[in-house]
């Protein structure tokens, strides 16, 4: 997550140019009101031990901005012990102590930062209760006083900067956890909806064609024989034009075009040419996704009927109500117990699986009555509403 730590290293450099901004007007202003209030001869060196302290005061702030904490730790003890000289031979410079007190914190850590935190609070207090004739306690405890209270404030800040880094840091690894389950599920997803594709198209109609052939084989060379063959290649060569469309596009042909009755119907007709098919209702526009889900249905509802149904009748109703969009599969085989299908193996089950998840990921329904003798019904309904489709009349 960059952006917060980003934010936060702008913010500790804007603090840190206000820091050495207030040490230079501060510097300033003291030596101009030394200058003014003392002789020449004082003046000298008092002016040339503020330099020298200038002068440290750079290269340890310089050194703290990179980071090399093993070259800043010698700098900062020489622009210490300069620092106490000078606040003690001339109070004026007092003032500063709080650019140098936030410096010590920045090159030093631990005990030591405690450490040269306490010795900047001491010397000032050293030179203030100088400067008042070592009489007023005030000036003696004032300082030592205030660098407690900074030292308690900035390790406050450093505590709560520690904390906002650590969950920056678990935020981040936690979006990085949530993307990598969120690409392992779209995987996971987009197999399972490939898998579907194959399992209602190809899978189903290379079973049906096998059906054809094998009746041809018992019977050849009769003229049913030749019949069945020529059925069979038509399905291999639907199957061939559907495992292109899958390679290519994953779609089914004329999904997106034409009337969806005729896509229905088609798809019914590919496994059984006497299936029976009807439509209710006024015919409304659905949209793609709908048209896919209810054309892969018929495909595997159907193919079902020819592989396992023994049926001697079967119809496809497709149906329109206002809101909604409905297909019915009917078969009058020899059924089954729904409540027993098997689970999905390598020898095939993912049948009415794979239409129930169709049905369920478009915010639909799908319901299998069927019983052993007694046929099948398989009925499926999707809603238009939500899909950015809006009936006619529909505020």
């Amino acid at each position: 997550m960059p952006a917060p730590t980003s934010a936060a290293g702008r913010i500790d450099g804007r603090i840190d140019i206000v820091v050495h901004l207030g040490f230079a007007v501060l510097m300033v202003a003291s030596a101009v009101r030394y200058v003014m209030r003392h002789s020449p001869v004082d003046n000298l060196w008092t002016v040339a031990l503020a330099a020298a302290v200038c002068a440290l005061y750079a290269a340890t702030a310089v050194l703290a901005h990179r980071g090399n904490a093993g070259r800043t730790v010698p700098w900062m003890v020489a622009l210490l012990a300069a620092w106490a000289a000078l606040v003690v031979a001339a109070p004026s410079f007092a003032w500063c102590s709080f650019a140098i007190f936030f410096l010590a914190r920045t090159a030093f850590t631990g005990v030591a930062a405690y450490m040269a935190g306490g010795a900047t609070a001491a010397a000032t207090a050293v030179g203030l209760f100088r400067m008042s004739g070592w009489t007023d306690v005030a000036m003696l405890l004032g300082p030592l006083a205030a660098g407690a209270l900074l030292t308690l404030t900035y390790d406050k800040i450093e505590r709560d900067a520690a904390l906002q880094r650590r969950l920056a840091e678990e935020v981040t690894r936690a979006q990085e956890q949530l993307t990598a389950t969120e690409r392992a599920a779209g995987i996971a997803a987009e197999r399972e909806r490939v898998s579907r594709e194959i399992h209602d198209t190809v899978t189903q109609g290379l079973a049906s064609s096998l059906l054809l052939l094998e009746a041809a084989q018992r019977s050849w060379p009769e003229a049913d024989a030749r019949e069945d063959v020529a059925k069979a290649t038509g399905l291999l060569r639907r199957n061939l034009a559907d495992t292109r469309s899958l390679v290519h596009e994953l779609s089914a042909p004329g999904l997106e075009s034409g009337p969806l009755a005729e896509a229905v119907e088609h798809a019914a007709r590919q496994h059984v040419d006497n299936v029976r098919f009807q439509v209710t209702g006024d015919p409304l526009p659905v949209p793609p996704e709908l048209r896919h889900a209810l054309i892969r249905v018929t495909q595997s509802a159907v193919a079902n009927i020819k592989l396992h149904s023994d049926a001697g009748h079967a119809s496809v109703t497709l149906g329109y109500l206002p809101e909604a969009v409905t297909l019915d599969v009917y078969d009058d085989g020899r059924g089954f117990d729904p409540a027993a299908v098997p689970p999905p193996s390598e020898t095939g089950g993912y049948g009415l699986r794979a239409m129930r998840q169709r049905m369920e990921q478009l915010g639909g329904q799908l319901s299998v009555e069927s019983a052993p003798g007694e046929g099948t019904i398989i009925a499926a309904q999707l809603p238009l509403q939500g899909t950015g489709f809006q009936p006619k009349g529909t505020p």
